[in-house]
């Protein structure tokens, strides 16, 4: 059985992070994926989530091409993680290449960075939001809309 692991966030599920997961699993025959949790996000990443750790796990456990969440803790863990997982190919975004290649140096492990979907990311999902503007200030129009529905 062919073992195959992905790291990341996964934070507001789109598309991009679907062909992801589904061309990581079409490269073996079980995918793990290491899932950020939020004191990892936040204090290694400086990155705070909308989803909790749990929501996101189960977002991720529902999908057909995963077969393990794990949580990823810390970044140094990934050595560790392909020998305790049997891991045959590291998979992950092509806008980390290189950075993960001593994996391939330390363990014998394949390194693969995919192409990412071009036009989605979850950094442009929350740009396009704000910059939109959706949510209105002005209450009476709020109401004034609900009425119309």
């Amino acid at each position: 059985m062919k073992r195959i692991i992905t790291y990341g966030t996964f934070d507001m599920l789109h598309y991009g992070h679907i062909n992801l997961l589904k061309r990581a699993k079409s490269l073996g025959d079980y995918l793990v994926v290491a899932l950020s949790t939020d004191e990892f996000n936040w204090e290694s990443k400086s990155k705070k989530t909308y989803f909790s750790y749990e929501k996101r796990k189960q977002l991720l456990e529902s999908i057909r091409y995963v077969d393990l969440v794990i949580p990823e803790k810390s970044w140094n863990q990934k050595i560790s993680d392909m020998s305790l997982y049997q891991i045959d190919t590291f998979v992950i975004g092509d806008d980390w290449k290189g950075q993960f290649d001593f994996i391939a140096n330390e363990t014998n492990t394949e390194v693969i960075y995919l192409t990412r979907t071009p036009e989605i990311s979850t950094t442009q999902i929350k740009k396009d939001l704000n910059d939109k503007n959706l949510v209105k200030k002005n209450s009476s129009v709020l109401n004034s809309n609900l009425i119309d529905k």
